[in-house]
Formats: structure tokens, sequence, C-alpha cells
């Protein structure tokens, strides 16, 4: 069994002022922030705009993994894109995950968790037709396609992955595994493919509280991921987070620990190209802001 992240350590990097995060000596990750949803939203959709139409300039498609969270880049990309009227022709689109029933099926697309459904409304839906991807260059993981769509990763790998993170770190659905009799080592999960998985109870338990006003039994048990393999074989890595406390933890274990299969998301302190973005909310933490707290941890 792996250990966990040292209680001492995490009080530690929770105890960093928000304001301190960017330029910490300690930090191992590079890190920028922003003032909000609605400017990192901005962000977002402008940055990809950009590495869309260099890759149309460069004459080559352009490969990206996109992921159904955060949510704040879809309305200023999709106008973006009709008002400058750029061509997603050369776009080829790979769906980070989906999330599925208990017998491993896909969810009616009007689920708050049919991540499918939401993105065929929110992204797809408002873009011009003769601008938008076409629909065989979009890659929807399911338990039938999963294996298809991580052999064409591994024969050519993303431009650009765009995705946030998961209350443990997980990138995608590479959640924390905490199975009593099959726990994995860093390097299985380095090596991890696209595979289908039960959700984690505290992954649950989050997207109850987030969406369902805690009624658990609405929450999709199982989900269809990319695996860290396919994620970590992209040249770049951008991934961002505006979802305030729920994130605050995993964020702080991302920048400061050592590489662990507790918080997946560490990982990526190998790649050699990533970046975090988070909102001003998400990178405060409580403890930091409560130096009077005795949590009765030993130093």
């Amino acid at each position: 069994m792996n250990a966990p992240v040292p209680a001492s350590d995490l009080l530690r990097w929770c105890r960093v002022p928000a304001e301190e995060l960017v330029d910490h000596p300690e930090r191992r990750m590079p890190l920028r922030l922003c003032a909000d949803s609605a400017e990192m939203g901005a962000l977002m959709a402008r940055e990809l705009v950009d590495e869309i139409e260099r890759s149309a300039r460069q004459g080559r498609t352009f490969r990206v993994i996109v992921p159904c969270g955060p949510s704040c880049w879809y309305e200023p990309f999709t106008t973006l894109v009709n008002a400058e009227r750029v061509s997603l022709s050369h776009v080829e689109v790979f769906h980070m995950d989906e999330c599925l029933d208990w017998e491993g099926k896909p969810l009616p697309r009007s689920h708050p968790y049919s991540f499918r459904g939401f993105m065929e409304r929110e992204f797809y839906g408002p873009i011009a037709p003769e601008l938008t991807v076409p629909e065989h260059q979009r890659h929807w993981p399911e338990p039938s396609t999963v294996h298809e769509i991580s052999r064409s990763l591994a024969e050519r790998p993303p431009d650009l992955v765009y995705g946030g993170w998961g209350q443990d770190g997980h990138v995608a659905y590479n959640q924390a595994r905490r199975h009593p009799y099959s726990p994995v080592t860093v390097e299985q999960l380095r090596a991890s493919t696209a595979r289908v998985q039960d959700n984690n109870l505290d992954t649950v338990i989050a997207l109850a509280q987030r969406t369902f006003g805690g009624a658990y039994q609405f929450v999709p048990p199982m989900s269809v991921t990319l695996g860290l393999s396919e994620i970590l074989s992209a040249k770049r890595i951008r991934l961002f987070s505006d979802t305030g406390p729920w994130k605050q933890t995993a964020l702080r274990v991302a920048l400061f620990s050592p590489v662990t299969p507790e918080y997946p998301m560490t990982l990526l302190q190998e790649h050699p190209d990533t970046l975090l973005t988070a909102t001003l909310n998400t990178a405060r933490h409580p403890v930091s802001e409560h130096p009077e707290w005795d949590l009765g941890v030993a130093p």
C-alpha cells in the first residue's frame, strides 16, 4: 500500500498564502492566477482559438483532448469562433471522459452528468454549422470505443490537453485508486490507459453536494476515462479550475508534493510543458487564512 501524504506536509502546504503560490521557491509546477471564472473563461477561449488558428496556418490537423469542465470557457469560445469565422474543420477532438450508470451504460443525454449531452449543447451546438468540428472528428469515450481511442492517441499523440482537476487531484477520471486489495503504484498510474471503472465514494459525495443537494443516489457510480498515459503523451497540458473550495487542497498538493498516486495530478510535474491556472478563490485555503487553528498535527 502506498503511504499517504504526511499530515505535517499537508499542513505546511495549506498554510501558504494564496498570493505566495505563484512564485513560491518550493513550487514543482508553474501556476498562474485569474481573478474569477469570467477572466479564466476568456483566457481559455482566446488561447485555444489561437492554437487552432496557428495549426491551420501550418496546414496540419490539430488534435486536442477537451474536458466537460470547467465550463466557463464554452460561451466565450463559441462566440470567438463565430465572430472571427474560425474554421474547426482541421480540429480533431478527443473527449476526456464520460459518466456511466451502474451497469456501465451511457446516461440519458439530458442527465446533468452526461458529458456528451452537455458538450453537444454547449460546445458544438452554438457554433455555425459551416465552422464546426466534423462529426467523424469527434471522439466520444464509451465502453465500446475506449480501446480504439487509446490506440489512436498512442499512434499519434495529441497536441494539447485542456482539462481541470478533481477533489483528489484526478485528471480526466483518473481518480486516486483506494481499493484495499489492488492499490496502484506511481508507475502503474503513469502507464494507465483508457478504461471503464467504478467511481470513488468521495467523488460520488463531492458531485452529490455540487449538483444534487447531497443526493448521492443520483450520481453516476461508474465512468469511462482516458488514462494518464494518453494525457501525459500530449505536447502541452493546460489544467484550469474555478471551482473554489472543492479543489483548493488538491492544488496545494500538486504544487508542493512529490509524485504520489494519492493525488494523480502530481504526475504532471514530470511533463515538460504543463501549466496550471486557478481562480483566486481556488488558490486560497482556509488553513492559510486561520493561522490560529491548532489542528493537532505534529510538525
